[in-house]
């Protein structure tokens, strides 16, 4: 089985979504999976312009000359494809959009029913990827994720293929405390990561006991919001020092 990550951090090799998804590929490989992590941030993709010459003109290529011509040859031989990204502002990151945007030649330009009463572009491809979401958020609760639960349920019937895993996690923030208390509970937390990528691998799903355990709060929310506010306010103070003393 070959597994590739997308991420779609912003912050790249920095942020808590390497985290995440470097936790998830280790256990992949141990259950026998190849995985590749690809990172956005270091690809160059442009804007999908929204012309549809990789329909009208080029049958199925797009006529944008970047690392989209070798990113979707990848994303099309891997048999389970990672989505990856932190929830900014309710919904997925602009990085990842338009890497999503860009899939776009991988379907045909002629409509059919989808079979549940709605529409959709035909498959150009017998087979496409069964779909992995994992993503965080600085913010406690899974509520911050409903619209790209929703999203990518729509692209998965979109590009013909299935939701087989879906991990959120709130508090994001703490997977990099370095807390002596903290450490223990978030070294738990990896581990559930690596079960969720060994159950993708061995049960192309993740149980909805496992499930459970990967959402449930690695510290108390109100500790989370306590202290994470009170470190917003130190950083805040910290800029407004630094401020004073350029000016």
């Amino acid at each position: 089985m070959k597994i590739t990550a997308f991420s779609g951090s912003h912050k790249g090799r920095e942020g808590n979504t390497l985290l995440m998804v470097e936790e998830f590929l280790k256990g992949a490989e141990e259950a026998g999976a190849e995985t590749e992590n690809v990172i956005l941030a270091e690809k160059n993709i442009l804007y999908c312009k929204g012309d549809f010459d990789c329909w009208l003109k080029t049958s199925g290529k797009c006529t944008l000359h970047d690392d989209m011509e070798f990113l979707i040859p990848g994303f099309m031989a891997s048999d389970v494809v990672v989505f990856a990204f932190p929830v900014y502002f309710d919904n997925i990151p602009a990085l990842m959009k338009s890497f999503i945007d860009r899939l776009l030649p991988i379907l045909l330009p002629h409509f059919e029913e989808d079979g549940e009463g709605g529409y959709r572009h035909g498959k150009r491809f017998e087979k496409y990827p069964k779909i992995v979401v994992l993503s965080n958020s600085g913010l406690p609760g899974l509520s911050n994720f409903q619209v790209v639960s929703l999203f990518f349920r729509r692209f998965a019937r979109t590009l013909h293929t299935e939701v087989i895993g879906e991990i959120y996690r709130g508090e994001g923030e703490v997977l990099k405390v370095k807390n002596l208390l903290v450490k223990p509970l978030v070294s738990k937390y990896k581990k559930l990561l690596r079960e969720a990528g060994r159950s993708i691998v061995e049960n192309q799903e993740i149980s909805d006991e496992l499930r459970e355990k990967l959402e449930k709060p690695i510290v108390p929310d109100y500790l989370y919001i306590k202290f994470g506010n009170e470190e917003m306010d130190r950083m805040i103070e910290n800029k407004g020092k630094k401020g004073s003393e350029e000016a």
